[in-house]
């Protein structure tokens, strides 16, 4: 074997040795980070709550303040978001013009009919710029009777809780709070949907306001 080629075999046994020993030293400190790093704090209302047709759910471990906002009613008046305060809200953002808002709203329907009343209402806000001349017709056409119209024609709303996708629904307890969030149709009346509905409806909210029970 002549010098030259030597010299390139030595190199390529040094170069192979050094890689494996990097990649050893590499994994090891992998599990040494592993064992020191805390373990994560698990969602207190994650596991069966979040499933089967709302399995996307992302439930907040710690509750954070709803932001005030302003909905439009089909008849022009004002209402705060605060004075749902007591009840259970299921906030929907949605649009006429949002074919997966449409799939959905029939279900929303149902369920404000079903669990709706003194602990639990559906809020369904409209992000259309026409406002009620367009979601008037569009709840005529679908047969919606037991949603209430409400309006966001400017944003503020959609923009006061950074949605950025449609239909996006977020549910808030009965002291005000964002619980989670869930973007894209959902099937309300699926049996996952309304057991998490139920379990904020019935849960006694901490800070002295306890939803009604149904």
């Amino acid at each position: 074997m002549t010098p030259g080629v030597n010299v390139i075999f030595h190199t390529r046994k040094i170069t192979a040795g050094t890689r494996r020993w990097t990649v050893l030293a590499l994994l090891a400190a992998a599990v040494i980070i592993g064992i020191m790093l805390p373990p994560p704090v698990p969602r207190p209302e994650a596991g069966p709550l979040v499933r089967g047709e709302i399995q996307h759910f992302r439930l907040l471990g710690n509750p954070r303040p709803a932001p005030e906002a302003i909905l439009i009613e089909a008849n022009g008046n004002r209402r705060g978001l605060s004075g749902f305060r007591g009840k259970v809200v299921l906030l929907n953002f949605w649009a006429t013009w949002c074919y997966p808002c449409r799939r959905e709203m029939p279900a929303l329907d149902r369920l404000q009919k079903t669990l709706g009343g003194s602990g639990f209402e559906v809020v369904a806000l409209s992000v259309d710029r026409e406002g009620a001349k367009v979601v008037k017709p569009f709840y005529t056409e679908m047969g919606l009777k037991n949603l209430r119209i409400y309006l966001d024609p400017k944003w503020r709303a959609q923009r006061a809780f950074s949605i950025t996708r449609f239909p996006t629904t977020v549910l808030i307890d009965a002291l005000g709070r964002e619980v989670g969030r869930i973007e894209g149709p959902v099937e309300w009346m699926s049996r996952e949907a309304r057991a998490l509905i139920r379990h904020f409806i019935e849960k006694p909210a901490q800070g002295g306001v306890s939803p009604a029970r149904r």
